[in-house]
């Protein structure tokens, strides 16, 4: 993926200073002392924990755990301190300890791998690869206003206002790269005006205050997160825009990513943060940062067949997060989807438990070019859903979570799990899903039919068709729609724009397609070739 920030984050700091009167200091150099270090940096595995130690969890916590009959168990448990201080000894300083993964990662020389290899209590050891990266927003010189607008009428934002969902009491999570100018930025002042980010730790530099978080300038890449943000519970008075859903949610802050550069190895961070949540009972985390590839040692590369859901550390916390924490994770799809050495989903969103979100065009709704698909290899879809972004699944994830957080609201005992089916339920392409789009884009009106209970509208069926073409009757205002030509049932051959003529499609068959899907929006039509 090419890293494209720049030009258009310099652009919204401009109108952010405009606006705020917040000064930028110039980007400040890295924390030198971790990141120039020559030393590799590995997770250390061990293979037990002490006995008897409690849970690191917030009576918070312990409440929702409850609340979703999920048990304790020894993922709860902080690492043997005994097996720290026995690398302590062997002169090896831990950076982060997960207990998620019974874990600790540091950096290590070849003599110092050999010799903790070799340690008893050491049940392995696992490259942490350089390339998590942003699956970032694109390039082009323009605000956001214009093109956050359309996301929120194509998810029907109003159904949700009309009900009075806002997020409110729900608390998410955000795990990205910076927070830069996030408490003076028009779109987010009401949420800091009700003290409506509760926590916020920084794991780039631990030195950092919750001011400095805010207010200090490392790299153009730390309005990410700002960004981000907007996209969950933004709502500008001035500009009269509203660019998310969860606009009374609450919020814990995590930076986890330092973006002076594309390629950085900064997995424990991210892990650590998915912990630190967890612990204070969050239920909720929108993540836009993903593995795809770039190791410094090409033998360490991921390569696109192990984006398999659990050969990546991050996609086994991921997955730990969903199955036994009851967390919702909606990660970004990634933005590799023209880069034909790679085009498929980086992980965690590889992993089956997350909700990974692609990207859709504006007008037509299918897959937008840089939008990550799905692995054929995978026996579950990815990504689960999109929804519009011009500037990449970094802004389509974060609008997602706003629709999680409003269905959290409305129903607090929904499982994460529930939840996620609902969304996917909700959306227009539903059930007829594929590995470029998901199911498509959610609709609100669906998910509050389903949280009440009610029946859906009858918008999806199937028609038989035979020999190499067909014409298909469809009703549609469109004079234009999208079709999926499609090797079975969910794995897209190719997405075409077609013209309807005279209230028909002329559908022509190639010699592997096997299915096809018409989304006229309000309706689906899945043709199945005989």
């Amino acid at each position: 993926m090419t890293f494209r920030l720049t030009s258009f984050i310099c652009l919204v700091a401009l109108l952010i200073q405009a606006n705020s009167g917040v000064s930028y200091p110039q980007p400040t150099g890295p924390n030198t002392s971790k990141q120039n270090s020559d030393k590799p940096k590995y997770w250390i595995l061990f293979n037990a924990k002490d006995q008897g130690t409690q849970p690191a969890l917030s009576e918070a916590a312990l409440v929702r755990r409850w609340s979703q009959n999920l048990p304790l168990d020894d993922t709860d448990q902080p690492v043997s301190a005994h097996y720290v201080s026995r690398l302590q000894h062997e002169g090896i300083q831990s950076i982060t300890q997960s207990r998620w993964l019974n874990a600790v990662s540091a950096r290590l020389s070849a003599d110092e791998y050999a010799r903790v290899a070799a340690l008893p209590f050491v049940a392995g050891i696992q490259a942490i690869d350089p390339a998590i990266i942003i699956t970032s927003i694109g390039g082009q010189d323009q605000g956001i206003s214009p093109h956050m607008a359309p996301v929120m009428t194509q998810i029907q934002a109003p159904d949700f206002m009309q009900a009075g969902l806002t997020g409110r009491f729900v608390n998410v999570g955000v795990i990205d790269a910076g927070f830069f100018g996030a408490d003076s930025a028009n779109a987010l002042k009401h949420v800091f005006t009700r003290d409506g980010v509760k926590r916020v730790r920084d794991y780039v530099n631990d030195k950092k205050t919750r001011g400095d978080l805010f207010h200090t300038l490392e790299t153009m890449s730390d309005f990410h997160g700002t960004e981000v943000l907007a996209a969950i519970a933004g709502n500008d008075p001035i500009e009269k825009t509203q660019y998310g859903l969860a606009t009374d949610a609450t919020f814990y802050l995590a930076r986890t990513d330092q973006g002076n550069r594309e390629y950085r190895g900064e997995e424990d961070n991210w892990v650590a943060a998915m912990e630190w949540m967890d612990s204070l009972g969050v239920r909720l985390i929108n993540t836009s940062l993903g593995y795809a590839k770039g190791m410094s040692n090409p033998k360490e590369n991921y390569q696109p067949s192990q984006m398999d859901g659990h050969t990546s550390l991050i996609s086994r916390a991921a997955q730990i997060a969903a199955d036994k924490k009851g967390i919702l994770i909606v990660v970004s799809a990634g933005n590799e989807g023209d880069d034909r050495s790679w085009r498929i989903i980086s992980t965690p969103a590889d992993a089956q438990g997350v909700l990974a979100i692609g990207a859709t065009n504006a007008k037509l709704w299918n897959r937008i070019g840089y939008s990550s698909i799905g692995p054929e290899s995978l026996p579950y879809l990815k990504p689960n859903v999109s929804c519009f972004s011009l500037y990449g699944t970094s802004l389509s994830a974060p609008v997602i979570t706003g629709f999680a957080a409003c269905i959290m609201q409305a129903n607090p005992k929904l499982t994460n799990k529930e939840v996620m089916a609902i969304i996917e339920k909700s959306s227009h392409l539903y059930p007829y899903g594929n590995n470029y789009v998901g199911y498509g884009v959610p609709q609100a009106s669906r998910a509050i039919a389903l949280l009440r209970n009610q029946p859906l509208p009858p918008t999806a069926r199937s028609v038989k068709a035979s020999g190499k073409s067909f014409s298909l009757p469809v009703s549609t205002d469109d004079t234009v729609v999208s079709v999926f030509h499609k090797k079975d049932a969910t794995h897209i051959l190719q997405q075409e724009a077609m013209k309807v003529n005279n209230g028909k499609l002329a559908l022509r068959r190639s010699a592997t397609e096997k299915q096809t899907t018409v989304d006229l929006k309000k309706e689906v039509i899945e043709v199945i070739w005989e």
